[in-house]
């Protein structure tokens, strides 16, 4: 059974950048048909999907956030990371990594992280 966990800070300032890493137990990144994503759900609204990397390390990424968002992994740490630059209070949001077997399909969640954006 994969299991997700997020990390990173939970306070980040205007205008800098937010990072995230989700480690992956049970599990292989590399593992062929499997998909890695990042959503986050802002307060009082829905889920946006952010954007994923693949088993192969093909990226996709939402159009809306496309200039401000970069996913990698390093596979020898099992571990895939969002980068999301140039943050506003309105990036402010519980970010969640999970898997899937299709790229805007999640199966497997992680906890999911809080991240305020605040000077």
């Amino acid at each position: 059974q994969v299991q997700l966990k997020e990390s990173g800070p939970g306070l980040v300032k205007p205008s800098h950048s937010l990072s995230l890493t989700c480690t992956v137990s049970g599990g292989s990144i590399s593992t062929a048909a499997n998909y890695w994503i990042w959503t986050r759900q802002p307060p009082g609204k829905g889920l946006e999907w952010m954007g994923a990397i693949a088993f192969d390390g093909a990226t996709y990424y939402s159009p809306s956030l496309k200039s401000r968002t970069s996913i990698s992994r390093d596979t020898s740490k099992n571990q895939f990371s969002l980068q999301l630059s140039s943050v506003t209070p309105e990036d402010t949001a519980v970010y969640y990594c999970s898997r899937g077997n299709w790229v805007y399909e999640s199966e497997q969640w992680g906890q999911g992280t809080q991240v305020t954006v605040s000077s």
